[in-house]
């Protein structure tokens, strides 16, 4: 058996150190020989340079030494001449160490490398300058952010056989700190799968000491496959998705990358025609998978479409809120980090076109599926970013950033009178800013709507105004300024009242998240289709990563950790798809909320919403109905509003005397004819609010006090507005205090 690639390179320049002593002038030839021998073999411009410089100074070595022996001189001085020579192979090997390619670390290599002085292999050496390039430093290539510096690979340790490389070792950090480095990190760093990534459980470890293994190379999985039956994903694609019949009928598939049935890339083709929407559902059945472990992922061509098949979801780890803080701030072109897209990159959202206005946003999702978490990351890219935010939460006390908005309606009559002051303001843009072309010089504004269902429903008790006033600042308010995020539990039309103004005005002016939903109610088909998401059941998107179910079985029982926080792996919290206008649906994954987004926003004060009338008259606009009895007749102009909102207190008092009298009820002086005084009866609700915030010393919405004192809400509201402009009481976004 001759020599390998590798020993013919390494080993030429020793034989030519030699040639001089007996071939003279013939080294010359040897020389070129090597030369020649290495370039067919494929060696790197780095080591044919250097085996070039050994080869000259070997026949000039060779030349010397036959002159000095013709003419009878010292043969020790020709012997002598071998030195250089010798020099110039040692010089060649050291060049050939320092430009080893990063193919070396293959089994080959390893298995042959040698120890070097400092007591590692060269292979060891190179996993360890990897390991300190990309993760742990303090190497850094410029332009590039290590994943975790200080995290250092420490007690490295190799296992080498015919079919099977891998590295281990311990990841340290200095007491006090914790490893954040993570599989897909690794995994990313030396170009492997993620599934050959073993990290040690951080509940068994040191928080600053956790074992890592590292499989290079893995014995190929041999599936069993019935005689016959399709085998590679070209043939399973063929003959399942293809066809007909099939998902994507018409189409071929090129594969890009395997590594494994479970674990591929490819494009699929349709030859000169475009593909258009594919039904996930169709294309998992068709493939036999479940549809989390399928990706697409849409091209500039519509003939091609990218397919991702993963054992391990890609996103399953997350993507650190604290880690992307400075992506959180809305660039240039008005987007803002919202999480990850399947293939790694960074998927954005918009919250303004410059130019032009806001945006609005469409946010799907029930239960636990993230929904809340990703509303507090975009209060906090808002607040980043100078917009100001009104915030209208029907279910109390749900969002934790609520404290960064400049107005909060917590509470459903609350959230009502935040629609209204957001349909005010817009008015009030309208009558100051005659073009369309304004310059923005006051703070673009999102209108946040979390549980909008609760006020859009037929069911709800102010469905046809919250119908009435969504309807329009979806339609008008993007030239305004004025963005609109609405969220609801399910994407079907009646909790968007039925209104398909509403989806449609949300999708063509901005874009769509989805989460998973109830079973059931999460399906994107027929009266609930939105284009670009056709064939997405929500539904369908797991609670649990497949696996977690065993993992829970193993019981710990050691107690209640308190201090244990939640990991993106925990469940699928923020996984669901993302839609941009003209684009199809991509899966991604909102950010991992490590920290409360609340604590990031620095305890600035919320962003301020400009001074103008509407604003000033925000406590009597957010209680003036702007609808007629029949829903209909919505107040069209900013001096009608206001005129109403002027006289609603005195409206509403007379038909006080028709509330039931509770057991707080305070009787005010008999009128006439034995008729209860009912604005006397009004005043004396006053003190007792006064009483009540004066006692307590800590803020409270407009339902807490009316729950408190045992009055109903419509009777409290006013007498706060009367207080509040007589200075005996504040209120700071929706909170009453004393004064």
């Amino acid at each position: 058996m001759g020599p390998t690639r590798a020993q013919f390179v390494q080993y030429a320049p020793a034989a030519l150190a030699v040639v001089p002593l007996v071939a003279g002038p013939w080294s010359a030839l040897a020389a070129a020989a090597a030369g020649a021998g290495a370039w067919a073999v494929g060696a790197s411009a780095p080591v044919l340079r250097s085996l070039i410089a050994c080869g000259l100074t070997t026949t000039g070595c060779g030349i010397a030494a036959h002159e000095v022996l013709a003419s009878g001189m010292n043969p020790l001085i020709a012997l002598g001449l071998a030195v250089p020579a010798g020099a110039a192979a040692l010089a060649h090997h050291r060049n050939l160490a320092g430009h080893m390619p990063a193919a070396a670390l293959t089994p080959a290599t390893l298995a042959t490398g040698a120890a070097t002085a400092t007591g590692q292999t060269s292979q060891a050496q190179l996993i360890t300058a990897w390991w300190r390039e990309y993760i742990s430093g303090p190497t850094q290539t410029e332009g590039r952010v290590l994943i975790q510096a200080g995290a250092n690979l420490e007690h490295l340790g190799l296992e080498i056989d015919s079919d099977h490389v891998a590295f281990t070792g311990i990841i340290t950090l200095p007491q006090g700190q914790q490893v954040r480095v993570k599989a897909a990190d690794i995994a990313s760093v030396y170009q492997v799968p993620v599934s050959q990534i073993e990290l040690g459980d951080p509940k068994h470890h040191a928080p600053n000491a956790l074992p890592v293994t590292v499989h290079l190379k893995v014995p190929a999985e041999q599936p069993q496959i019935a005689a016959g039956a399709p085998t590679t994903p070209e043939e399973l694609w063929a003959a399942y998705v293809g066809v007909p019949e099939g998902a994507m009928p018409g189409t071929s598939l090129t594969l890009t990358r395997y590594d494994g049935p479970l674990d591929w890339e490819g494009i699929a083709t349709r030859d000169r025609r475009a593909i258009g929407t594919v039904n996930l559902q169709d294309l998992a059945g068709n493939l036999d998978l479940e549809t989390i472990q399928i990706a697409l992922a849409p091209g500039d061509k519509p003939s091609q479409m990218g397919i991702r098949v993963m054992r391990e979801h890609a996103l399953m780890h997350g993507t650190m809120l604290s880690s992307v803080l400075d992506e959180l701030s809305m660039d240039s072109r008005g987007y803002v980090r919202a999480g990850t897209y399947v293939d790694g990159r960074a998927a954005l959202l918009p919250l303004a076109q410059p130019g032009s206005g806001a945006r609005h946003l469409y946010l799907v999702g029930g239960s636990r599926s993230g929904k809340s978490g990703l509303l507090e990351q975009i209060l906090l890219s808002a607040h980043r970013s100078g917009i100001a935010v009104i915030l209208a939460s029907p279910q109390a006390g749900t969002i934790a950033g609520a404290s960064l908005s400049a107005y909060l309606g917590d509470g459903l009559d609350e959230a009502m009178g935040a629609l209204r002051l957001a349909y005010a303001m817009m008015l009030d843009r309208e009558a100051r800013y005659r073009s369309p072309a304004f310059p923005f010089t006051d703070p673009l504004v999102l209108v946040v709507i979390d549980e909008a269902h609760m006020l859009l429903s037929a069911s709800s008790p102010y469905h046809d105004e919250a119908k009435a006033i969504v309807e329009q600042l979806t339609r008008r308010s993007l030239k305004r300024g004025i963005g609109v995020v609405l969220a609801t539990q399910t994407p079907l039309a009646e909790d968007l009242g039925n209104s398909t103004v509403i989806r449609s005005q949300l999708l063509i002016g901005g874009g769509a998240v989805f989460l998973r939903c109830a079973k059931g109610q999460g399906s994107l088909v027929g009266a609930n289709a939105v284009e670009g998401a056709e064939g997405i059941d929500l539904s369908r998107i797991p609670s649990q990563w497949p696996g977690q179910y065993a993992k829970v079985a193993d019981r710990d029982m050691s107690g209640l950790a308190t201090e244990v926080a939640a990991a993106p792996e925990d469940g699928t919290f923020g996984l669901g798809y993302l839609l941009t206008p003209g684009s199809q649906a991509v899966q991604f994954r909102s950010l991992h909320l490590d920290v409360p987004p609340v604590s990031l926003a620095g305890g600035e004060r919320p962003v301020g919403i400009e001074d103008c009338d509407a604003w000033r008259e925000r406590d009597a606009v957010a209680q003036t109905r702007m609808v007629d009895k029949r829903g209909k007749n919505l107040i069209g102009s900013l001096a009608d509003l206001l005129a109403a909102a002027e006289a609603a207190p005195s409206s509403q008092e007379p038909a006080a005397h028709h509330t039931p009298a509770g057991p707080h009820a305070v009787p005010g002086p008999a009128r006439p004819g034995g008729a209860p005084a009912a604005s006397d009866g009004q005043e004396l609700i006053k003190p007792r609010i006064l009483e009540l915030l004066q006692e307590h010393s800590i803020p409270m919405t407009a339902e807490t006090i009316a729950r408190k004192l045992e009055i109903p809400a419509t009777r409290v509201k006013p007498r706060l507005s009367e207080l509040k402009k007589r200075g005996e009481i504040t209120n700071e976004n929706g909170l009453w205090r004393a004064a």
